[in-house]
């Protein structure tokens, strides 16, 4: 969920801000206002190219910065990553969120007149690539003119699946538990396979290696105070010394007579005095504290004594445990996992080795029920893809485009995590004509109503909580334009999922339907053309769809017709 948006210097756009809430939330205003600017700074968040030509002329810096609140939960998966960099993308994802104070972060992306962009997380500058991957999960845009994410074919699988009923879900699980058998069994077939040489030299490398560590007879606890037990045997003499010193002065005939002697002098005191009383119980305290250390000096006294022979043990068994810690690990803990993890691979190695036929037999047993597990999901998505294309085919009648519909295609795909197929979203626009990609067969603004209307199909299936719409009103007008209005804001008040959706728009009958209206403003300052952005409500509203409407925003009929149209629509919000 963005909160703020706050735009400085960019392109007519001085220095304007606008506050956010849920649910659908329109930009209107004069054609070069530059309400697509809005939009654009959306884009520049969420890492698309950055121009020079974008910083509004006489500014060093164009700054978009955004207070977005996180969904609660597990991010979604990082998408466009090879998998040993998917981690470390995960891992910097993880260390951002950590930086959120109750959820929120402040987002921002510079756009300088020279030099590269920079991106900044929580006040940390990051790659544009992890702005990316922070804020694409949550965020997508529809424009006129860019190849959208619901075209992906990876997107568009997992939306059928999510789309799918309790039978498809329950497919889904049965494929991914036998691709889970089928890859481990493949796994270690592959192990099998290798060249047998090599095993062989990893096998006795590894036997090595355990036999090393077993023959050391490593234990924690003794061999992890070898520094310490040889520091006294080669200073025994030293540490008698100052062992017998200590007794002497803290003993009997040192600090404990002198202890002894205070107390006893105390006793004789002819006053019950409560002062004197305590210091006599301290005095006793340290008495027995005393008498502890004295008889704790004697057993250590005993413990340490001069013995060449158990020093040269120690010593010998240091550079045993120095060896193995310089080869396995830091410590003597560290050894005896490396010996486990050791223990666990030469296992399976001598498994491998000894149940070839088995192995062969267990992939085979695997591959079968892969076949039919992937064969029962196809199945089941080709059903899922009859009822999704019916729903978006409805959306699409009601948006102005009945002749059009959507066909989910299906083709066979090398078995995978997510099934053995391929997902692609068609679409035939006019009568006659084949279905092809979205980017293909429809004009910028059908492409943003058929977004809008595959978006109000999946809206429980797709967990995007901000949705941008620019100008998907493009083409279309009475009860057409009720009709985009009407499904915005359906999609934006889900009760499933807290959305917010923004809308560019140029229609009276669209922007009716917003929980929140935002005007774009242009005017001349000092000789300089300056944008504005301010929100509306009540009166100022139905003034601004009055002029949207074509009439003059004052004009008496224009503004009724214009509250006329809140009503209707449920826009109307009385202050």
């Amino acid at each position: 969920m963005i909160e703020e948006l706050h735009i400085r210097g960019l392109g007519v756009i001085e220095d304007s801000s606008l506050l956010l809430g849920p649910g659908l939330t329109v930009v209107t205003g004069e054609t070069g206002a530059g309400k697509t600017l809005l939009v654009t700074a959306l884009q520049l968040l969420l890492g698309a190219r950055a121009s020079a030509d974008l910083v509004r002329r006489g500014a060093d810096l164009a700054t978009i910065e955004a207070v977005v609140r996180l969904p609660q939960g597990a991010p979604a998966a990082v998408e466009d990553h090879a998998d040993d960099e998917q981690s470390d993308v995960e891992a910097t994802l993880a260390d951002l969120r950590a930086l959120a104070e109750d959820g929120r972060l402040i987002v921002s992306r510079e756009i300088p007149t020279s030099g590269r962009s920079r991106a900044r997380v929580g006040g940390r500058l990051v790659p544009t690539s992890i702005l990316t991957a922070l804020l694409a999960p949550s965020i997508e845009i529809h424009g006129q003119h860019e190849h959208v994410r619901l075209e992906r074919p990876a997107v568009q699988l997992r939306l059928l699946d999510a789309f799918g009923t309790e039978d498809h879900r329950a497919a889904a699980d049965a494929y991914r538990t036998s691709f889970a058998t089928w890859s481990e069994a493949e796994r270690r077939r592959r192990m099998l396979r290798e060249d047998e040489q090599a095993r062989t030299v990893r096998l006795e490398r590894l036997r090595a290696e355990r036999d090393e560590i077993d023959a050391a007879r490593l234990d924690p606890e003794t061999d992890g105070t070898l520094d310490q037990d040889i520091d006294r045997l080669a200073n025994a003499e030293a540490l008698q010394d100052a062992i017998g010193a200590a007794r002497r002065s803290a003993g009997p005939e040192g600090a404990l007579q002198g202890v002894g002697e205070a107390l006893a002098a105390l006793r004789r005191s002819p006053v019950e005095d409560p002062q004197l009383a305590e210091i006599a119980v301290r005095l006793t305290a340290l008495s027995r504290d005393l008498s502890d250390a004295v008889a704790d000096l004697a057993t250590l006294a005993v413990d340490i004594e001069a013995d060449d022979a158990r020093l040269d043990a120690l010593q010998e068994r240091k550079r045993v445990v120095t060896t193995l810690r310089r080869r396995y690990g830091a410590d003597v803990v560290e050894i005896l996992e490396h010996r486990q993890a050791v223990a666990a691979e030469i296992a399976d190695l001598e498994a491998v080795e000894g149940d070839a036929a088995g192995i062969e037999d267990a992939v085979a047993r695997a591959a079968a029920a892969l076949e039919d597990a992937g064969a029962a999901l196809t199945r089941a998505r080709r059903v899922t893809g009859e009822r999704l294309s019916e729903a978006v085919g409805a959306h699409l009648h009601e948006l102005g485009m009945p002749h059009a519909s959507l066909t989910v295609e299906l083709t066979a795909a090398p078995p995978g995590p997510a099934g053995n197929d391929r997902a692609s979203f068609l679409l035939a626009a006019n009568p006659g004509e084949p279905p092809a990609r979205l980017s293909d067969a429809a004009s910028g603004g059908e492409r943003s109503r058929v977004a809008l209307a595959i978006e109000v199909a999946l809206s429980g299936a797709d967990a995007r909580s901000v949705l941008v719409f620019d100008e998907v009103d493009a083409g279309v007008g009475g009860s057409t334009a009720l009709a985009v209005g009407d499904k915005l804001a359906r999609l934006a008040r889900d009760a499933d999922v807290e959305r917010q959706v923004l809308c560019v728009t140029h229609l009276a009958q669209v922007a009716a339907s917003a929980d929140a209206h935002h005007v774009v403003e242009k005017a001349v300052v000092d000789g300089r053309t300056v944008t504005t952005v301010r929100q509306v409500a009540a009166e100022e509203r139905a003034a601004e769809l009055s002029r949207m409407l074509g009439g003059e925003a004052t004009a008496e009929a224009g503004l009724e017709h214009a509250r006329r149209l809140l009503a209707a629509a449920g826009g109307w919000r009385a202050d």
